[in-house]
């Protein structure tokens, strides 16, 4: 963990640097070793995530899985309130509390999403979202061995997160692993459910890595709305070559 925020803070430090940013909206200044992370994650993935992905999906029905990933999704549901407040949208914040109530109580702690038939839309937010919120720059592009593509500001997004959801404190183990796993088990189900997407990208196309990157970066950017100098993506501009 120590050797991650130490990463974390000097590719944040070097995202400001002059000239550094490519003409696609890239700063990339540790590609090197970007790029050896992401193929121990492609091998990862290929001997391990992807076999049991698929094997999770096949094994358990739909509905078991949804209920999975609505029970990891609820317990997330106090940590994205704290960050909305943290970024002045008190709407957000009320909106998450009220779901995580709803579900935790009608929907059997989160197993269904009852707040969704009151008509409740879902509220996502993270730590690295409030950085973004408070001006804190992308940083460098870093991927991230076993959790792939990041940046240094949602890297460090991600880092804090793991201290912002009161649930961590108040839930004694065992049960406050349950959240963990059934993280897990949601990952390996959207691993699963999306596996010739996913499969195009980092077996298929002729620089995984260089995709992998576009995409998280594209989509990132559209989430947060960003508009920094030097972010516009061509979303033309994939490697669809090998497909």
């Amino acid at each position: 963990m120590l050797a991650l925020v130490l990463l974390t803070g000097l590719a944040a430090c070097g995202g400001g640097a002059p000239g550094a940013v490519s003409d696609d909206g890239i700063f990339d200044p540790y590609e090197t070793q970007n790029r050896k992370v992401h193929a121990f994650n492609r091998g990862l993935d290929r001997a391990l995530v992807r076999p049991a992905a698929i094997g999770y999906s096949s094994v358990l029905p739909d509905e078991i899985e949804d209920s999975i990933g609505h029970f990891a999704s609820n317990l997330g549901e106090p940590s994205v309130a704290i960050n909305s407040l943290l970024q002045g949208d008190l709407r957000g914040a009320g909106l998450s509390t009220v779901r995580f109530l709803t579900n935790s109580t009608l929907g059997i702690f989160g197993l269904a999403d009852v707040a969704a038939e009151f008509n409740l839309p879902e509220h996502d937010t993270d730590f690295g979202e409030t950085l973004h919120v408070w001006g804190v720059g992308e940083g460098a592009y870093l991927e991230l061995p076993v959790l792939g593509p990041s940046t240094a500001r949602d890297t460090t997004g991600m880092v804090v997160d793991l201290f912002t959801n009161p649930l961590s404190y108040a839930i004694d183990e065992p049960e406050r692993y349950y959240g963990t796993a059934a993280g897990v088990a949601s990952g390996l189900s959207t691993r699963g459910r999306f596996t010739d997407t996913v499969d195009s990208i980092l077996y298929e196309s002729a620089d995984s890595y260089a995709q992998a990157r576009l995409i998280y970066l594209q989509n990132r950017r559209f989430e947060l709305g960003a508009d920094d100098p030097g972010t516009d993506i061509d979303p033309f501009a994939l490697d669809t070559e090998g497909f």
